[in-house]
């Protein structure tokens, strides 16, 4: 564990009650891998890859990527072919999200690999999304406008995979100047709220976070 990593942890524990304390420290006495792998027998590997970028003064452009790999021959039954180990998948899309209501603007998709040609023909699938809010119900949304049949399995789940990154990276993008709490603190409320365990209603975290947006107000 780096130095990092241990004073992160260290903060954590420092915030938990006395009885979240011992459950958090009792999971991590059990050690962190318990089912053993041979790495010499990899099948398929999925990688996702998500970075946000400035875009002007009040937008960002977050471009995910995902990549599926076989390491071993795959037999297609539905034409009798084996095929070699290899890349089936690389997906890239590109989104525009605009201002603290994370309005997706643009999207734009790339795919550099595919493993059938009418996949292609799925390159504007997600031109449905544009005008989207990032917030609650957003997934709901995406399988109803892009799910099934609709669109791709795979585009869709790297858009899915994109959406919490976007709030992570327009956060950051607002936070590289000091923020002010009267015009942004309501919003960090909501999308910090009951994301996780963390950051859940009645938790340490949200109760000094709303203590100190009162005492900004």
């Amino acid at each position: 564990m780096s130095g990092y990593e241990t004073r992160q942890k260290n903060s954590l524990v420092g915030r938990l009650s006395k009885a979240d304390k011992g459950q958090y420290l009792k999971k991590q006495d059990k050690g962190n891998c318990m089912i053993q792998i041979d790495r010499n027998q990899k099948i398929h590997g999925r990688r996702l890859d998500i970075i946000t970028y400035a875009y002007g003064s009040d937008a960002i452009v977050v471009e995910g990527r995902l990549t599926d790999n076989r390491y071993q021959n795959v037999y297609y039954f539905s034409n009798n072919e084996i095929r070699p180990p290899g890349v089936v998948h690389d997906l890239v899309i590109r989104m525009v999200v605009r201002g603290p209501d994370l309005v997706i603007d643009d999207i734009d998709v790339d795919m550099e690999t595919v493993p059938r040609k009418d996949c292609r023909q799925l390159l504007e699938a997600l031109r449905p999304v544009i005008g989207m809010k990032i917030r609650a119900g957003f997934t709901q949304q995406i399988k109803e406008k892009i799910g099934g049949a609709k669109g791709c399995t795979h585009l869709a789940v790297l858009l899915l995979a994109m959406a919490p990154a976007a709030v992570q990276g327009a956060w950051s993008a607002l936070a590289r100047q000091p923020v002010d709490p009267e015009k942004y603190g309501g919003a960090a409320l909501g999308f910090l709220e009951n994301t996780c365990w963390v950051w859940r209603s009645e938790g340490n975290l949200m109760r000094e976070l709303r203590e100190k947006l009162t005492q900004s107000a």
